[in-house]
């Protein structure tokens, strides 16, 4: 009786009892290990930080590129931002050209220790050339293209100055897309992707380890919008009176 009368009091106890709560299962592309669950005190952590959200880089027209160019007003700023765009090249590539990385008899511009500490040759278009000597010309440094205005400091010029140049001429070019510097770099991987450079190559000259970082750009070429729109209006067609 006593054991009858044990087992109704335990069965009414655990009817009273709130649910019990799962544990909550590890996040997708988390380590299963138990260290991949451990906050920064080595602690038992439930939580996994946000994933990034990825974004289509914003990219300017040949004619938007140009406008803004126009509003450069320090010429060692517009040079420089120039040639970021006509070799694909990144803010500090840029910044810290050196006379040496030029060749001029087969037109290649050598970019030494890029991003991965990465070695690489991209095209130099010819007037992109002409207009790097006449630079050189007027200040003659024997080391950087883009020296210091500082006579004192033999380093290259700041890149927040030409950030801030560049912000400026957006601004005065009356661009309203969120442009910075680096979407140069985006700009001149989709004009080649539009004018059907291979994939492959414009990948070797950005410098990228994976075509799968270089094959965003086709989401974003005019022809491929051309060509969904007009596939699109094929699908369409006949469905509507």
């Amino acid at each position: 009786m006593k054991k009858n009368c044990a087992s109704i009091s335990c069965s009414s106890r655990m009817k009273n009892m709130p649910p019990a709560i799962p544990a909550p299962l590890p996040c997708a592309g988390s380590s299963s290990s138990l260290k991949g669950h451990l906050d920064g005190n080595g602690r038992p952590s439930n939580f996994c930080a946000p994933l990034k959200e990825k974004k289509l880089p914003v990219v300017l027209s040949a004619a938007e590129v140009g406008r803004v160019l126009a509003c450069v007003h320090r010429q060692r700023y517009r040079v420089c931002l120039t040639t970021i765009y006509a070799c694909g090249l990144r803010l500090l590539e840029g910044v810290h050209l050196q006379v040496k990385e030029i060749d001029g008899e087969r037109q290649l511009l050598h970019i030494d220790q890029g991003k991965g500490g990465k070695d690489r040759c991209v095209p130099l278009p010819s007037a992109c050339l002409k207009m790097l000597r006449g630079h050189w010309l007027t200040h003659r440094n024997p080391v950087w293209l883009f020296p210091s205005p500082r006579e004192a400091e033999n380093q290259p010029m700041s890149e927040s100055g030409m950030q801030r140049a560049f912000r400026a001429a957006v601004q005065e070019a009356g661009i309203h897309k969120k442009a910075t510097v680096h979407t140069l770099r985006h700009s001149y991987a989709t004009h080649l992707l539009e004018a059907g450079v291979n994939l492959r190559i414009i990948q070797s000259y950005l410098g990228h380890a994976s075509p799968t970082t270089t094959a965003i750009y086709t989401h974003l070429t005019s022809i491929t919008e051309a060509q969904t729109q007009h596939t699109l209006n094929e699908m369409l067609a006949g469905l509507w009176p």
